[in-house]
């Protein structure tokens, strides 16, 4: 028997309709032969809605309670996709991610998967049955505390036990129909892949595309887990992401992020450590630093510049103050109208050129380059906020083409 993991986003699982169609689908895939395993996330936005009330009851709520709130949203979708299934006349079991065997660190809203111990969910599976595994979620065998794996958890969650299990592939199923070269919103003319590789799709999610959870395609690649992103509206292919494709265009697709913000520490005596002193301490907190920039020195003194998630920025402002005056730096500027646009392609490696037409289609669409930061097959930008569009827009037309 083939072995699939199924995961179903919140649009998919929006109401009981969805919630029924969601259940024909993984029963049809049950009667043909296989064994499944269906990771789900909570309905809609019920997520953001228990966000909202934890907020109207306290300006911080603590981490860990929010941690025991936010993963009822996933036991609500567990427990009546199994509802769904079983009124096919198929026997299902939903469990928790605990109760599946997660386990996890004890950092609450952005824990890591450290192992699974799915026992549960294979002698459920041995005994003909589906399984249905809360996403997003997990327990830290240290505290023994529920915990959430942070946006898009639910898809690491789904590759994980993909991998844990054995299984031939994993479908992430959502409202879109596959993965794009650019996000439709904002490139109507963008296209579907068909395939792209994980590196492709790691830097891309990286770089703000929010069809999957990058830790999910981390995931795919240390256990080579071929991952199929499609609708959960129609039967139609997606796109494949996997090790090798059948093609390396020289770009693949134009990502954006418009989640950071940028953080420059001024004035800075340019020494020896005075680097570390600035990074240490964020990382001490637990601030996740992007790219950096440091500019010429002069007189000895010298600029820092880099970015950090947005949700961090309080805490990386208050760290960058507490650093400036023990290294007697000027002070600190924070500006989070900026936006990230990165374009990603496995083509890049041997293709030379590529970064000189990126900064002048850019130039030629009237936009300002502020950071520039790059790999093997990734080139990325920052830009102001408000020229986001028309640099994604640029971009792909220039780099990538419209749709025929």
């Amino acid at each position: 028997m083939a072995f699939v993991v199924q995961k179903f986003g919140g649009t998919s699982l929006a109401d009981a309709d969805r919630i029924r169609n969601v259940a024909r689908r993984v029963v049809e895939t049950h009667r043909a032969g296989n064994n499944v395993v269906v990771v789900v996330s909570a309905m809609g936005k019920s997520t953001d809605g228990l966000i909202e009330l934890a907020t109207q009851i306290s300006d911080t709520p603590h981490p860990r309670e929010m941690d025991m709130l936010l993963t009822a949203g996933e036991r609500i979708s567990m427990a009546l996709v199994a509802m769904a299934i079983e009124a096919h006349d198929v026997p299902a079991v939903s469990f928790t991610g605990s109760q599946a065997g997660i386990l996890t660190t004890a950092d609450h809203g952005r824990a890591e998967i450290l192992d699974i111990r799915a026992f549960r969910v294979r002698e459920c599976l041995d005994e003909g049955k589906v399984a249905i595994v809360a996403g997003f979620q997990g327990v830290s065998p240290d505290s023994k505390d529920v915990t959430t794996l942070g946006r898009g958890g639910s898809d690491a969650t789904a590759v994980a036990l993909a991998a844990a299990l054995g299984a031939s592939v994993c479908e992430i199923y959502t409202d879109v129909d596959g993965v794009f070269t650019a996000d439709p919103r904002v490139v109507p003319s963008a296209r579907k892949l068909d395939e792209v590789t994980f590196t492709e799709m790691l830097e891309l999610a990286n770089a703000g595309a929010g069809v999957l959870m990058a830790r999910s395609v981390e995931f795919g690649i240390r256990y080579n887990i071929p991952i199929h992103v499609r609708s959960s509206f129609h039967d139609g292919e997606g796109t494949w992401v996997k090790e090798e494709t059948m093609e390396e265009p020289i770009i693949r697709g134009v990502a954006h992020d418009e989640s950071e913000a940028k953080l420059t520490v001024k004035g800075v005596p340019d020494r020896p450590g005075v680097a570390a002193a600035v990074f240490e301490p964020m990382g001490d907190a637990g601030v996740n630093i992007d790219m950096i920039v440091q500019n010429v020195s002069s007189e000895g003194i010298t600029d820092i510049s880099f970015t950090v998630p947005e949700a961090q920025a309080a805490t990386a402002v208050a760290v960058a103050q507490s650093v400036a005056a023990d290294i007697d730096a000027t002070g600190v500027d924070l500006d989070t109208d900026i936006s990230k646009i990165t374009v990603v392609g496995a083509g890049m490696k041997s293709e030379s050129g590529v970064a000189a037409s990126m900064f002048r289609i850019l130039s030629d669409a009237g936009v300002n380059i502020e950071m520039i930061s790059t790999s093997t097959i990734r080139i990325s930008c920052v830009v102001r906020g408000d020229d986001t569009q028309a640099a994604v827009e640029a971009l792909h037309r220039g780099l990538i083409g419209d749709a025929s």
